[in-house]
């Protein structure tokens, strides 16, 4: 399960950093190279900062592991992919890439993002990955 932010509660209880580590089963459409699929479920690390009720700053690391057949060769291939990410999250979203409504940060489009930004173009297995 994807956890949310809540800002005012957080606000409220005047904390305004946190981290939040869990993990979660990513859905498959959030891959496009074929014959993969996700082996684990991805695990996200984050750290956010509120800056005020309307603007919040998150950083972290997202990690996953892919397997499926190697995209040149069609042998068994697996990867372990840990990507850095940032984002920020506003209630008045024109000028970011993120909102958020009610005082609720939701964390999913965000970590979709950043699953598919970190995707690499195709899966190689090991020893196609030597020849590049």
């Amino acid at each position: 399960m994807i956890p949310r932010i809540d800002v005012r509660s957080a606000l409220a209880r005047k904390n305004y950093t946190g981290e939040l580590e869990f993990t979660f089963e990513a859905d498959a459409d959030w891959l496009d190279i074929p014959y993969t699929e996700f082996s684990a479920p991805v695990s996200a690390k984050l750290y956010y900062e509120i800056r005020n009720e309307d603007k919040v700053l998150l950083e972290g690391t997202v990690t996953f592991a892919l397997k499926g057949l190697c995209s040149r060769c069609l042998s068994e291939a697996e990867r372990r992919i840990s990507y850095e990410t940032e984002g920020v999250f506003s209630a008045f979203p024109k000028d970011v890439e993120y909102g958020f409504q009610n005082g609720f940060v939701d964390l999913r489009e965000f970590l979709r993002d950043s699953v598919m930004f970190a995707l690499p173009q195709r899966l190689l297995c090991d020893a196609c990955a030597e020849e590049e």
